[in-house]
């Protein structure tokens, strides 16, 4: 469904991607679920499979840090239902027009 990446600058200097796999199934779901997450390599693999499968990758790191806090196969709460509901309402009308 939907992946989000982040880069974390450090006082070092060094560069951390992060990124959050979500699953929503309306018919099954209460809400969307984290996947997967994971930062570095992880992160890094989680999107290549995301491209490979032709899954919409939306980027925002404060987003992503509050997702990176759900434990994986828990349903993301309350307070991000609106932003995901509107990331999720754009991923289907780009669907609809592919």
């Amino acid at each position: 469904m939907s992946n989000e990446s982040e880069k974390h600058q450090h006082s070092d200097d060094i560069t951390i991607k992060r990124a959050v796999a979500l699953k929503y199934e309306m018919e099954r779901d209460n809400a969307p679920k984290v996947i997967a997450k994971g930062e570095k390599l992880l992160a890094e693999k989680i999107i290549s499979i995301a491209k490979e499968h032709g899954i919409y990758i939306y980027e925002d790191p404060i987003l992503v840090s509050l997702l990176a806090r759900v434990n994986i196969g828990n349903e993301i709460p309350e307070k991000l239902y609106r932003v995901i509901a509107e990331i999720l309402a754009f991923v289907f009308t780009l669907e609809k027009r592919v």
